[in-house]
């Protein structure tokens, strides 16, 4: 079940965002200024590894692998970065996100819901 996470900074000059995460999940969605949903990035793990998919109205879709920076043997952590990596697999991660989907706003959960199922390997 999400749980949104609150008093999410905003950054000036950006659109305003709200977050939610889930046990293995996380949703980030963009508003304009009227309060449309423009843009998200739902954040999973599948086998161990980090990965994303990112949605902007402008721009299509974005699927990513997530380097959390951690693995830099006598470094300190560094800033986690998406990295191209991999197909999307939207039927296993629509269904995880159909699981999770309480705590979420309807409209929200169906937007996205939405946009997983039209994906087609970078298409807008």
């Amino acid at each position: 079940m999400f749980t949104e996470v609150p008093d999410v900074r905003q950054i000036t000059g950006e659109p305003r965002r709200r977050w939610w995460i889930d046990a293995d999940l996380e949703l980030i969605v963009w508003f304009d200024k009227n309060n449309r949903m423009i843009a998200f990035q739902l954040c999973y793990t599948i086998d161990g590894h980090q990965k994303a998919l990112t949605w902007r109205e402008r721009h299509g879709y974005f699927h990513s692998g997530i380097d959390s920076g951690e693995n830099r043997p006598g470094r300190h952590k560094s800033t986690p970065i998406l990295i191209m990596n991999g197909i999307f697999d939207k039927e296993t991660v629509g269904n995880r996100l159909t699981k999770s989907a309480q705590g979420l706003p309807g409209e929200i959960a169906s937007f996205v819901q939405q946009k997983i199922s039209e994906y087609r390997t970078g298409k807008k």
